[in-house]
C-alpha cells in the first residue's frame, strides 16, 4: 500500500508543477515576466533554504504542503508576496520529492510519471482562471500521501550519469519549444485533439528510458536528435507528427535527469533543480516570448555536430609499422 501512496505523492505534486506553476500562473498573468517574477525567485530561495531547516524530512514536506494548499485556495489571484510564496513552497519541495523518487523501484518511478503525464495531458485544455480546484485537489492528495510514505532506502536505478551542463540544455530546449507551442494559434498538439497519442507516447516514452539500454553517448545523441525533429516538425507545422515525438522526448530526457539527479546528496539536488528547475526553464520561458525560437535549432545541430565528431573521429594513437 505504501508503494502506491509514493506513486501518488509523486504523480500529484507533478502534475501540480505542471498545471499551476508552469502553464496556469504563466499564461493567467500572460506570461509578463515582470508580474511572474516572485515566482522564480520565491522558487530558487526555497531550493537554497530548504536544506538548512533543522525538521525531519516528513514534516519538512507536510509544512511546505500546506502553504502550498493555502496558496492554492487564492489561485489564480496571486499578488508579489503570494506567488513568492506559492514559488518558496515549490522551490522546497523540488529536492524533496527527489529524494523520495530514490526510494522508487524502476516501475514505481515509471508509473509515476506516466500517471503525472496522462493527468498533465487530460486537464491541461482547461480554462487557466478555473484551476484552483485543480490545485486544491492535487495539493491536498500530495499532502495526504505525504504521511504515509515508505522508510525504505534508496534504490539504484542507473550506473550512467549526464553532465549538468547537457541537462540544463535539455530542459531549456524543452522550455523553449513548450511555451512556443502553447502560445501558437496555428499549431497546439494539446488543443488539436491529440491527446491520445500525446498521453501514449509520453508513456513510451518512460518506459523506453527506463528498460531500454544505451550507451551514455548514444543516449544524449538520440535526445538531441529527437529534440531536433521536434523542432522541425514543429516549423513545419506537422502537428501529427510533433504530437508523437515530442512528448516522446519530453519522457525520456526527464527519466534520464530524474536518474541521475536522484542519485546526488541533498545539496547537491537543491543546487541542480536551481540550474534545472527554475534557470533552465525560465531562460527558455524568455526566447519563446521575445520570438528568439528560430535560433535555437542553430544551436541545437551545432551541439549534435559536435557530439558527433568527437564520437566517431579517429583514435589519435601512434602508428607503429612493422
Amino acid at each position: 500500500m505504501q508503494r502506491l501512496i509514493l506513486i501518488f505523492f509523486i504523480a500529484s505534486e507533478l502534475c501540480y508543477y505542471l498545471l499551476i506553476a508552469q502553464t496556469g500562473v504563466v499564461e493567467y498573468f500572460s506570461s509578463n515576466l515582470f508580474l511572474i517574477a516572485p515566482l522564480p525567485i520565491g522558487g530558487i530561495i526555497g531550493s537554497i533554504v530548504v536544506s538548512y531547516i533543522k525538521i525531519n524530512t516528513k514534516n519538512k514536506i507536510s509544512f511546505f504542503l500546506i502553504i502550498q494548499l493555502i496558496m492554492s485556495f487564492l489561485y489564480p489571484h496571486f499578488n508579489i508576496l503570494t506567488l513568492f510564496l506559492l514559488g518558496f513552497s515549490i522551490g522546497s519541495l523540488a529536492p524533496l520529492i527527489i529524494n523520495e523518487i530514490k526510494k522508487t523501484s524502476l516501475l514505481e518511478l515509471g508509473l509515476a510519471l506516466s500517471l503525472s503525464y496522462a493527468t498533465g495531458t487530460i486537464l491541461f485544455n482547461y480554462e487557466v482562471a478555473s484551476r484552483g480546484i485543480i490545485a486544491i485537489s492535487l495539493t491536498t492528495i500530495t499532502l495526504i500521501a505525504s504521511r504515509f510514505l515508505p522508510r525504505n532506502e534508496a534504490i539504484n536505478k542507473s550506473n550512467q550519469e549526464f553532465a549538468l551542463f547537457m541537462m540544463v540544455l535539455w530542459v531549456f530546449l524543452d522550455s523553449t519549444l513548450f511555451e512556443s507551442l502553447s502560445r501558437d494559434i496555428t499549431i497546439s498538439i494539446w488543443r488539436d485533439g491529440f491527446t491520445f497519442q500525446i498521453v501514449l507516447f509520453h508513456i513510451i516514452g518512460v518506459f523506453s528510458a527506463l528498460f531500454f539500454k544505451l550507451e551514455k553517448n548514444q543516449k544524449t545523441l538520440f535526445i538531441l536528435t529527437l529534440f531536433a525533429l521536434s523542432y522541425l516538425f514543429y516549423f513545419l507545422r506537422q502537428g501529427y507528427f510533433l504530437s508523437m515525438i515530442y512528448p516522446f522526448v519530453i519522457s525520456y530526457y526527464n527519466v534520464v535527469i530524474l536518474q541521475t539527479i536522484s542519485k546526488k546528496d541533498f545539496r547537491t539536488i537543491t543546487f541542480y533543480m536551481i540550474l534545472i528547475g527554475w534557470i533552465a526553464s525560465g531562460a527558455g520561458l524568455f526566447v519563446a516570448i521575445t520570438n528568439l525560437i528560430l535560433f535555437v535549432p542553430i544551436v541545437l545541430l551545432a551541439i549534435i555536430l559536435k557530439i558527433m565528431i568527437s564520437e566517431y573521429k579517429p583514435n589519435n594513437k601512434e602508428i607503429k609499422y612493422v
